[in-house]
């Protein structure tokens, strides 16, 4: 195994780290930012109310993107066991 394909390995995996990890702290962000503008235009200033919206739609958003986080993942594992099987054996 050479450092260059011990490099592009690490390379891909922080990729599909951030495709993974990207759409959740999208709706997180989005989230925290519509509870924010709603806070500061009615002057409430509740900490629950910024913390259960974005717990609720990163927990929808995991029902809706889960499927597609597990096939990225479960690919980049197999992808990882089969170059390992190559480069063993």
């Amino acid at each position: 195994m050479s450092g260059e394909l011990v490099i592009s390995i690490a390379e891909r995996a922080i990729w599909v780290i951030l495709l993974t990890c990207g759409p959740l702290l999208i709706v997180a962000l989005v989230t925290g930012l519509a509870v924010s503008i709603f806070q500061a235009t009615t002057q409430i200033q509740e900490q629950t109310l910024a913390f259960v919206p974005k717990i609720v739609a990163v927990l929808v958003a995991i029902v809706f993107f889960g499927p597609w986080m597990l096939a990225r993942i479960t690919t980049f594992a197999a992808d990882i066991f089969d170059n390992l099987i190559r480069y063993i054996g």
